[in-house]
């Protein structure tokens, strides 16, 4: 296991402050950089797996051609369910359909990740899969969810971290559900990212 003490210093290739936060509570130094590229919604049916794993990799070279010889994250996330990949609803409609799709179903949370030694034309990626439950809710309940704009920005149209009601995690990571896999990331750190950051 790295030890925080020796954790290395990440350059975040996303402007997720979810993402951020959980790095730093793990005690990883970051700084955010994020890659500005487009994330156009799939025309015609993907693996999610491939799809958010392309993502993360086009992020993670994107920063990695302005960065001198840092060390690289970029990851991306997205829901699937009933052959549906789900990425961040574009508006509210867009939200109150995700959720009517995903109720009272299980749905899988898959995050690709990335680490780019920038500088060097060195990468690896990971992929982690995760499932969470999403309840029935009411009118009133989903009505009221949508206007919180809780969804915003938010694969699936839901956030975990915000103690959510309506989903829990039946399997897997809660930080992959979060947006970034912590116990694969210090998998890659330990083991073939090992001495990147030296």
């Amino acid at each position: 296991m790295v030890s925080v003490s020796s954790r290395p210093f990440l350059v975040l290739a996303s402007a997720s402050p979810r993402r951020r936060s959980l790095l730093e509570e793990a005690g990883y130094r970051v700084e955010v950089d994020p890659s500005g590229i487009d994330e156009p919604e799939p025309t015609e049916v993907v693996d999610p797996r491939f799809y958010a794993a392309e993502l993360a990799w086009r992020k993670a070279f994107t920063v990695a051609l302005r960065r001198a010889d840092q060390l690289v994250l970029a990851a991306d996330t997205v829901c699937t369910v009933a052959g549906q990949l789900l990425n961040k609803p574009a508006d509210r409609a867009d939200a109150e359909r995700m959720i009517r799709l995903q109720e009272e179903r299980l749905v899988d949370v898959v995050t690709a990740l990335v680490l780019y030694r920038a500088g060097r034309d060195e990468w690896l990626g990971a992929v982690e899969t995760s499932v969470v439950r999403m309840r029935r809710l009411s009118d009133a309940e989903r009505a009221a969810y949508l206007d919180s704009g809780l969804w915003v920005g938010k694969a699936g149209a839901y956030g975990v971290q915000d103690n959510d009601p309506i989903v829990e995690v039946e399997s897997g990571s809660w930080s992959n559900v979060v947006g970034l896999p912590l116990e694969r990331l210090e998998s890659l750190l330990e083991g073939p990212a090992r001495g990147w950051w030296a």
